[in-house]
């Protein structure tokens, strides 16, 4: 019997032995991760954390301190990252990410957003010189909640509400955004990028079809969208080779007054030439 219990000893230390190195053993975290985002209009806003439970213990005021700053989470700093410009708590902070720091109080909280992403992992501190905000929050009572949990609310396209919900409190700033402004910025975008893709498109047909009709209505298609030096300078060169040299000219002339504003104007001696080529055709 004693050889038996012997030998399945040693299978089994054979077996872990045996057992892959990189092996991780998956477990319940004490703190498990999550992650919450919301668009605001065209803005979008994240938020990275650990998320502790209650456990039957006192959170507010024993397990987190009154009056000392707090990562806002278990584990790393929690991390909100904003795709575009914010106001947060009425105070601008730049598009990026940044870490959430609380300084919790009887008196009434404050929430800080630092650039210091390695908050409360060794070497990395918190200090008051890299917050880019520093705003006041309002607080509320709420039904017990296990676990630590954030939650945007009151979300339009303009605004949102970041709420930080845990044991029976609720933490909340308000963040707004100028969507009118940054939706008006992407139209804008996607016009030129669209002028200039007409552009291309009437340039490839110029030189590889001859098609100058073809080509001239990618290039008065292009100008439409945003009239700009380059498409002038396109269609004024399909017009040439088209044999219509005064409409060509004119085209050109507008290139002209229009790259003259233009520190890219690359074109500029091809463009100065054609003016004086074509003055007598």
């Amino acid at each position: 019997m004693k050889n038996v219990a012997l030998g399945c000893l040693l299978s089994a230390l054979v077996v872990l032995v045996a057992a892959p190195a990189s092996a991780q053993l998956a477990l319940p975290s004490p703190s498990p991760s999550a992650k919450v985002a919301q668009d605001v209009g065209v803005t979008s806003i994240s938020i990275d954390y650990s998320s502790p439970g209650v456990k039957g213990r006192k959170v507010w005021g024993d397990l987190v301190p009154w009056d000392k700053p707090w990562r806002t989470g278990a584990n790393a700093a929690t991390k909100i990252t904003f795709s575009h410009d914010v106001t947060f708590g009425g105070k601008a902070v730049p598009a990026g990410t940044y870490s959430i720091v609380t300084l919790p109080s009887q008196k009434g909280w404050k929430v800080m957003l630092n650039k210091e992403l390695g908050l409360f992992s060794t070497p990395a501190q918190y200090s008051a010189a890299n917050d880019v905000a520093t705003v006041a929050a309002t607080t509320a009572a709420i039904p017990s909640r296990e676990r630590l949990t954030y939650v945007f609310s009151n979300t339009t396209d303009d605004s949102t509400s970041l709420d930080l919900e845990w044991e029976k409190l609720r933490v909340s700033v308000p963040i707004k955004t100028d969507t009118a402004t940054f939706a008006k910025a992407n139209i804008e975008k996607t016009a030129q990028q669209s002028a200039s893709e007409h552009a291309q498109a009437a340039r490839y047909v110029a030189d590889s079809t001859k098609d100058y009709v073809a080509a001239l209505k990618l290039a008065d298609a292009s100008v439409a969208i945003n009239s700009n030096w380059y498409n002038q300078w396109i269609r004024a060169d399909i017009l040439a080779r088209d044999g219509k040299f005064a409409e060509a000219r004119k085209a050109a002339q507008i290139a002209w007054d229009l790259g003259e504003k233009d520190p890219n104007f690359f074109y500029k001696n091809q463009v100065s030439k054609a003016l004086a080529d074509w003055k007598n055709k």
